[in-house]
């Protein structure tokens, strides 16, 4: 089974990444580049992680770096402050899952798990869900940090992931945590993720990493 594992610069989605392939299935990567609002190095960042996960699995894999920014920007810039995390998620899972689509790949893998962060409370991640034209995966869910932070630590990502930066500085002070489907596509229709979705995937950059 071939998947798309989202990795951010963070502790989870590396440990997503490498125990999904761990379990046999064929792993590529996706990065969703939020500059201008994250550090310009930040990517490089991501690479490393990418690097780290190729060599511990010990494959050949991917990465796909997708230009996120304008997509927060839209989301900023037309929606309520409030649901932008989700929002932003939605359009993650959506332009990945068409990226999915179009290069053969059965399923997105995530670093969510229940309950961490905003975007990942069980209300958010279903409004979050339907985004997604392909299964989602989400080896995390149930583990607590304390758990996700030692698997990161024995597999050499934990450094990386810790080292100082922003990865966004789009999220709002106040993120809804019990969204609504309803209210959620009510406020994506204020703008047009279809067509942010093309222009994302129309800039893609493509890194091989690994053996």
């Amino acid at each position: 089974m071939r998947v798309l594992a989202l990795l951010s610069g963070g502790i989870d989605s590396p440990v997503a990444a490498y125990l999904i392939a761990k379990q046999g299935f064929d792993v590529d990567l996706a990065h969703f580049d939020n500059r201008p609002f994250t550090e310009e190095d930040y990517v490089e960042r991501v690479l490393s992680l990418g690097r780290v996960i190729a060599s511990r699995t010990d494959r050949q894999m991917k990465l796909y770096v997708i230009p996120h920014g304008e997509n927060q920007s839209a989301i900023g810039r037309e929606c309520e402050r409030r649901y932008q995390c989700v929002l932003c998620r939605r359009m993650m899972l959506r332009t990945a899952g068409a990226l999915a689509e179009k290069e053969g790949y059965d399923a997105l893998v995530t670093g969510d798990s229940v309950g961490q962060v905003a975007s990942q409370t069980v209300e958010n991640l279903l409004a979050e869900n339907s985004a997604s034209p392909v299964q989602v995966l989400r080896p995390l869910i149930a583990m607590d940090k304390e758990e996700i932070i030692n698997i990161a630590k024995d597999i050499g990502t934990f450094e990386i992931s810790s080292l100082p930066g922003i990865c966004c500085m789009m999220a709002p002070p106040k993120p809804a945590t019990r969204s609504q489907l309803d209210r959620i596509l009510a406020e994506e229709g204020k703008m047009d993720p279809g067509d942010l979705t093309v222009s994302a995937l129309e800039e893609v950059e493509v890194h091989v990493l690994g053996p």
